[in-house]
């Protein structure tokens, strides 16, 4: 690349030629003509402007040696021979040094050798023998119905026997061919049986049922999803749904597509019943083979000592995913939800989207006796600031809340009271009742809002936190309080804005999810999140998961399956107690990525839970789903070019597919700002008049509501309205759910 002496800048931005056609020069002042003269013999080193590629108005600046200063500089102090000897040697030097470095490096270093980068700092605190306990147990409990490599590093000679595998075909290797350790699992299940789900005439106007006991191998969506491998989101919501038999009445011809097929059931008992588990023994591959260091290649945490070697019951019996009646009580279908602060119409089009989408029975008569493992909504609700002082009375607090609140009265009918529940979220309560953490986690106290390493200090009072009955609640009285105190982050309760972000509970959230599926089992899903198809299969798959932090290979947990009480919850918790009790997902990440323990908590693709993700951020925007949001925004405010959309496609077109839509935050934003109310007809007719009250003080003068007009409505509907009016048309008994049933009160 040619290189040009620094010249002064003309006003467009380039420099100035230093001579014209006739050779002689131009400067543009006497000023610049006197510098430009005198500047070789004042300075050592002189400026030299390179071209930027791409860029026409920008040059790149270097300060070179000033080789006229340093000839003039050497030939007067000793002489024009020796000082040009002089140059001449100093030159062949500085090649020879360069030369000498490069021939050293590579006759010393490898080729293959990585060079160090920053690294975060390690956080494992398990030997290997501790974590080829937890695979194995957790292979042996059915929670690996995966064909995936066990990672070598973790260094077992047996492989386990796996009752969620069917049997494989496996090639005999010479010994001396073998690896060290075993990657594979031995699988002693029952066959799967890949079902083609479709509607049949003469009902196809809406898409069946997942079959009862199925289950989705999300090995194959990892084959087809993966944004690691290339796979874009719509291709992958193409094959969720034409799999999951939703493209009712809009199936066009494609070929055979069994390569597709995702949903299986378990055909048959296990094919060595007889056999039993043998009981967790660890083989140490690497240690038998004389390796000094048995837990060579893993790196503990700094300044920590390893965890006493941990022993784990017997695993429980592997129960087929189709006897759910009977596996229901051992491992009921739960959702987690944690709220903070007064209910608003962000949970409450959660629960109306778990009823709109769940097989929940509410299309049969309330006195039928269904054996169905039906799912339950648990809504846990820490009605306080997340750091407040307990409250003895919260529990009847709540519920009094909950009744006089319009979002949330609904959920309390009895025709609910099966499958919808609130709990109270009492934080010392729920530690307590995790054993990994409750002897130890009150040393943790002064540091308990710990997120991603950065810890949000919060005042103790004296005493605060001693016994249960002090802590059977969540402080309400902030009657004493002045408007600044209240919007603190200590005192604050939800986020009101983009300005008054409720960080701490935030921060609770991320430990709560973690919390609640080890202590009871289930699935955990952020307050922002829309159910949009039956999660039948999901529960059948029997490990646990979370999903893609969009292009980065990090875990994303506002979807988090985890098994009750087990191994890897073992593991999580005790690793995060030594971490400071960070639980922010991007920490999570770097605890099963040290451990090798990745594969036990599997990174589903962002594109079952979070579609519209890889878009937000420039990424797929050649072929994006439908719709196409270029901001998560889009979904309250859609675009005016693509507002025809929401009202013309309805609930079908928004992602179909996908098992739930993400829409990250704005607490703030109504999702229907023309009718901000639960419009869900006679039946809850008195939540509806308050809501409409609070947003409009006339009405509390009037018996009746004045008629709706439709020139009162927003002309483009967005995709949130959309949604919203669909579930609570259900609801009112105008339209039935996304499987054609019908409600029954």
């Amino acid at each position: 690349m040619a290189t040009s002496i620094y010249f002064p800048q003309r006003g467009n931005g380039y420099p100035e030629k230093a001579r014209p056609a006739n050779a002689l020069p131009t400067h543009s002042s006497a000023v610049r003509e006197k510098w430009q003269r005198h500047y070789h013999t004042s300075s050592w080193l002189v400026p030299v402007s390179l071209p930027i590629p791409g860029v026409r108005t920008r040059r790149l600046r270097l300060m070179l040696p000033n080789l006229p200063r340093l000839h003039q500089s050497t030939t007067t102090r000793f002489g024009r021979r020796r000082g040009r000897l002089l140059l001449a040697l100093g030159f062949f030097a500085v090649v020879f040094t360069v030369v000498m470095m490069v021939s050293l490096r590579d006759r010393f270093v490898p080729e293959d050798r990585n060079w160090p980068a920053y690294q975060e700092p390690p956080t494992l605190i398990y030997r290997r023998e501790d974590l080829q306990r937890i695979w194995e147990w957790e292979v042996a409990a059915g929670h690996y119905p995966s064909g995936q490599k066990i990672p070598e590093t973790i260094g077992l000679l047996t492989p386990p026997l796996n009752p969620a595998l069917p049997p494989r075909k496996t090639s005999t290797i010479p010994t001396r061919f073998r690896p060290p350790s075993v990657t594979d699992t031995t699988g002693i299940g029952a066959k799967r049986v890949y079902v083609d789900i479709q509607a049949k005439p003469p009902n196809v106007a809406y898409p069946p049922r997942p079959l009862s006991g199925s289950v989705a191998d999300l090995d194959v969506v990892m084959e087809h999803c993966d944004f690691s491998q290339n796979k874009y989101v719509r291709d992958c919501l193409e094959i969720l749904r034409l799999g999951g038999g939703l493209d009712n009445g809009a199936r066009v011809r494609r070929g055979k597509m069994d390569e597709w097929k995702y949903i299986y059931v378990e055909d048959g008992e296990l094919q060595n019943s007889t056999q039993t588990v043998p009981p967790v023994n660890p083989a140490l591959a690497l240690k038998s083979q004389g390796v000094a260091d048995p837990n060579a290649g893993f790196s503990k945490k700094r300044n920590t000592d390893w965890e006493p070697h941990v022993h784990f019951p017997q695993p429980p019996e592997y129960i087929a995913h189709q006897d759910r009646p009977a596996s229901c009580v051992e491992n009921p279908h739960l959702f987690h939800m944690f709220w903070t602060g007064p209910f608003t119409d962000k949970p409450y089009l959660a629960l109306l989207s778990f009823l709109y989408t769940q097989n929940l029975g509410l299309h049969i008569d309330p006195e039928h006796d269904d054996p169905v493992c039906r799912p339950k909504f648990w809504l846990w609700i820490n009605p306080g600031p997340a750091a407040s002082v307990p409250n003895p009375t919260a529990m009847r607090d709540m519920f009094e809340q909950l009744k006089s609140n319009p979002w949330a009265s609904p959920f309390l009918h009895p025709r609910f009271k099966d499958v919808i529940q609130f709990k109270l979220w009492n934080t010392t309560e729920q530690l307590d009742g995790v054993p990994e953490l409750k002897d130890e986690w009150r040393d943790l106290r002064d540091t308990l809002f710990n997120s991603g390493g950065v810890v949000e200090k919060i005042p103790q009072p004296v005493d605060s936190v001693t016994t249960k009955e002090e802590t059977s609640g969540t402080a309400s009285a902030e009657g004493t309080k002045t408007e600044g105190e209240k919007d603190d982050k200590v005192n604050r309760v939800g986020s009101k804005s983009p300005s008054s972000y409720d960080r701490l509970s935030v921060i609770l959230s991320d430990m709560a999810r973690f919390v609640l599926c080890h202590r009871f089992g289930g699935i955990y899903l952020d307050a922002d999140t829309i159910l949009l198809r039956d999660w039948e299969e999901l529960w059948g798959w029997k490990g646990a998961f979370a999903y893609r932090w969009s292009r980065l290979e990090r875990y994303n947990t506002a979807v988090l399956k985890l098994n009750k009480g087990s191994a890897l919850g073992t593991f999580l918790f005790r690793t995060a107690l030594k971490n400071g009790l960070d639980f922010h997902p991007m920490t999570v990440s770097r605890y099963t990525k040290d451990a090798a323990l990745e594969p036990l908590l599997l990174r589903l693709p962002d594109a079952l839970f979070d579609s519209a993700w890889l878009n937000t951020e420039d990424f797929q925007r050649e072929r994006p789903p439908q719709p196409y949001f270029t901001e998560f925004g889009d979904f309250f405010f859609t675009p005016r070019e693509r507002s025809a959309a929401p009202h013309a496609l309805g609930f079908n077109g928004f992602f179909r597919g996908a098992y739930s839509y993400h829409f990250h935050n704005f607490w703030w934003q109504p999702f229907d700002a023309t009718r901000n109310w639960p419009d869900l007809g006679p039946r809850f007719i008195n939540g509806e008049r308050q809501a409409r009250t609070q947003a409009d003080a006339s009405m509390l003068e009037r018996n009746e509501f004045p008629e709706d007009l439709v020139a009162d409505d927003k002309r483009d509907l967005d995709w949130s309205v959309v949604i919203k009016r669909t579930f609570e048309a259900y609801i009112r008994g105008e339209a039935p759910n996304m499987y054609g049933e019908w409600v029954k009160w």
